[in-house]
C-alpha cells in the first residue's frame, strides 16, 4: 500500500491496512492462532515469529523453503503455536527481502495471570526500531543480484514504530551539518509524525525495544535519563544501568526508565546508527512530561550517538549482559563443535556472502518435509564443513574469493550439546570487516564469550559457564569471534543466519536439523510445493484409483 513512513510517500507491505503490522499480545501458555491471507498480487509470503521457539510446531516457524512453502497470492495459511515464555518479541516476513519492505510488527508475551515480574514498573511502551529505503525491496533484490553488485547504500531514515523524518528534522536548530535542514512541523495526524512518549513525573516505565532493521545496528538513548536493562531476547538479565544501549538487528530488550528529571522540560529519545558510517540521521521522538506541553521541543540537543566504529565500546556493552540468577546454566561440555567462518565471496563473478565458503541457496521443497519423508533428491546430501582451513588469514581479503553455492544441512543428534563459534573475517575490500548479528530459530543459546582474532582451543578456557546470557541473537564483531552453546532438543529444521537482510539474501545462512523423525502432524498446507506436493498428489491419485 502507499504510505509515508518518513514523510516521503512510498510503497510498504502492510497488514490489515496498518504499517507496521498490528501489535499482538498474549500471555505465556497461550496458544496463538493467526490466519494469514496473502493479498500481495504477484509474490508469496511467510511470517516468522521471531524468538518463539515453536516446540511441537516447527511448521509454524515461518521460514520459506525451510519450515513451509511460501503462501501463494490469494491463499490463507493458519499459524498456530504456543508461546511458553513471557518476553519481548516481534514478527516479520522471511521471504525474499520483505522485511526490508516493511513487513513486521510487535509481539509481546505477558506473564500468566497472577504472576509478577522480578522488577517494578508503572506502565510500558513498546518501540519497534527499523530502517527505511526509498528504493523498493524489489529494486534492492535485483541490485544485490547484479554483476557487478549495485550496493543499496545506507538507509534514508531510521524509524521508531514505523515513523521517521527524511526531509526535515525535529532538532533542526541544533544541526551542525553544512547542509541546511528544515525544521519539522506536524499537526500530529501525519503518517510520519513522531509518536510522543507521554509520562508522569517520578514513575518507572518499561520500554520494550525490538530491532527489526534490515541493515543498521542502532544505539538507543534518552536525553538526561539513565536506563536499567532487565530483559534481553525474552530472558531476564542481571539489571545494569547505562546511558545508552546498542541494539543489533534481531535483538530485543526491556529497559526501565525513571522519570526523575525536571518535569517542566521535555527530553529527546534518539536512535542513531552504529557499526556503519552514519549517513543516516538519527530517529527522534520526545519523552514528554505531562506537566509540560507535548509541542515544547527539548531545550538541549539530542544525545550524541557513540562513534560508529568504536567497537571496543560495543564489545564492553555486550559483555555487561549476563543472565539473572535462576536462569538455566549451560551444559559443562559440548558434544560437537562447529566453527563458522563469515566471509564475503564471489560466485561466477557475483558478490555473495558465505559460511565456510558455502553460500546458501534454498531448495524448492521445504527441508522439514523432504527430511521428514525421506525425499533425498530434494537437496544436497553432502555434509557441510564443520570448520574452515587452518591457514585462512582473517585479516586479509580472501586469496581465493570463489565460494560454492549449496543447499546442504547440518544434522545434529537429538538432545546433544552443540558449540558454534562464529568467526569473522575480512570482506572483499581491504581493511573491511562488518558486524554480523546471528539469529537462531527454534532455540535460545548461551553466549559463552567474545574474542579478537582467530579462535583457538585455548580461548575456550575463558568461556563464561557461570552466568552467560540466554539469547536468540548474538553479534560477531569485526575480526573477532563469538562462542555460542545450545542443546539440540527441538525436533525440526531451523535456520541460523545473519539477520542483516542483504546478507541472508546473498547466502549468509546455514540450516540445522535435529529429531525430524519425531515431528508429528505437519499440516499438508505447509508442504504443498516441490517434491512433497508431488508426493501428496501421487498418494491422492492412488487413493482415487483404489
Amino acid at each position: 500500500m502507499f504510505w509515508s513512513p518518513d514523510c516521503v510517500e512510498n510503497i510498504v507491505m502492510g497488514i490489515n491496512g496498518q504499517f507496521p503490522g498490528p501489535n499482538i499480545r498474549a500471555r505465556a501458555g497461550d496458544t496463538v492462532h493467526v490466519e494469514l491471507t496473502n493479498k500481495l498480487y504477484t509474490e508469496g509470503v511467510v511470517i516468522h515469529w521471531h524468538g518463539i521457539r515453536q516446540f511441537g510446531s516447527p511448521w509454524a516457524d515461518g521460514t520459506a523453503s525451510i519450515s513451509q512453502c511460501a503462501i501463494n497470492p490469494g491463499e490463507t495459511f493458519i499459524y498456530q503455536f504456543k508461546v511458553e515464555r513471557a518476553g519481548t518479541y516481534f514478527y516479520h516476513g522471511h521471504y525474499g527481502m520483505q522485511r526490508s519492505a516493511g513487513l513486521y510488527g510487535s509481539l509481546i508475551v505477558n506473564l500468566p495471570e497472577g504472576e509478577r515480574e522480578p522488577f517494578h514498573y508503572d506502565r510500558e511502551f513498546s518501540l519497534l526500531l527499523s530502517d527505511w529505503w526509498h528504493q523498493s525491496a524489489h529494486e534492492q533484490e535485483v541490485a544485490l543480484a547484479s554483476n557487478p553488485i549495485r550496493w543499496i547504500n545506507e538507509p534514508q531514515s531510521v524509524l521508531i514504530n514505523g515513523r521517521g523524518q527524511h526531509n526535515c528534522s525535529l532538532a533542526a536548530r541544533f544541526s551542525s551539518s553544512s547542509k541546511a535542514v528544515a525544521q519539522c512541523h506536524f499537526r500530529g495526524d501525519e503518517q510520519c509524525a513522531p509518536k510522543i512518549l507521554s509520562v508522569l513525573p517520578n514513575k518507572t516505565y518499561r520500554i520494550r525495544l525490538a530491532c527489526t532493521t534490515a541493515l543498521s545496528s542502532l544505539n538507543f538513548a534518552i536525553g538526561g535519563h539513565k536506563m536499567v536493562v532487565v530483559e534481553a531476547d525474552g530472558n531476564y538479565v542481571q539489571p545494569f544501568a547505562t546511558d545508552d544501549l546498542d541494539i543489533y538487528s534481531g535483538e530485543t530488550y526491556s529497559v526501565l526508565v525513571t522519570t526523575d528529571q525536571d518535569p517542566t522540560l521535555n527530553y529527546w529519545v534518539s536512535v542513531g546508527v552504529r557499526g556503519r558510517r552514519p549517513n543516516t540521521p538519527p530517529a527522534l521522538t520526545i519523552l514528554n512530561y505531562r506537566t509540560t506541553a507535548a509541542i515544547e521541543l527539548p531545550k538541549s540537543p539530542p544525545p550524541v550517538t557513540p562513534q560508529w566504529n568504536d567497537y571496543a565500546r560495543s564489545v564492553a556493552l555486550s559483555k555487561k549482559v549476563l543472565s539473572r540468577m535462576g536462569t538455566p546454566k549451560p551444559p559443562a561440555k559440548y558434544d560437537r563443535r562447529i566453527i563458522l567462518l563469515n566471509s564475503q565471496n564471489k560466485v561466477d563473478g557475483f558478490t555473495k556472502w558465505a559460511v565456510n565458503n558455502v553460500s546458501l541457496t534454498l531448495p524448492s521443497t521445504p527441508y522439514l518435509g523432504s527430511i521428514r519423508y525421506g525425499l533425498m533428491k530434494a537437496f544436497d546430501q553432502r555434509s557441510p564443513p564443520d570448520d574452515y582451513p587452518a591457514d585462512y588469514n582473517i585479516n586479509e581479503p580472501p586469496s581465493n574469493p570463489n565460494a560454492t553455492i549449496r543447499n546442504t544441512v547440518y544434522r545434529f543428534d537429538f538432545n546433544t550439546t552443540i558449540d558454534v563459534i562464529l568467526q569473522n573475517a575480512n570482506a572483499l575490500s581491504v581493511n573491511l570487516s562488518e558486524m554480523h548479528p546471528w539469529h537462531l530459530h527454534g532455540h535460545d543459546f548461551w553466549v559463552l564469550g567474545y574474542g579478537e582474532g582467530k579462535f583457538t582451543d585455548k580461548d575456550a578456557k575463558g568461556f563464561n559457564l557461570k552466568n552467560p546470557p540466554l539469547r536468540n541473537t548474538a553479534v560477531v564483531f569485526p575480526y573477532g569471534w563469538t562462542a555460542l552453546r545450545f542443546v539440540a532438543d527441538n525436533p525440526g529444521v531451523w535456520s541460523f543466519h545473519c539477520h542483516i537482510e542483504p546478507h541472508i539474501h546473498m547466502g549468509m545462512a546455514v540450516v540445522f536439523a535435529e529429531g525430524v523423525e519425531l515431528v508429528r502432524n505437519v499440516p499438508a498446507e505447509a508442504l504443498t510445493c516441490g517434491l512433497t506436493a508431488k508426493m501428496f498428489l501421487n498418494e491422492d491419485s492412488k487413493a482415487w484409483h483404489g
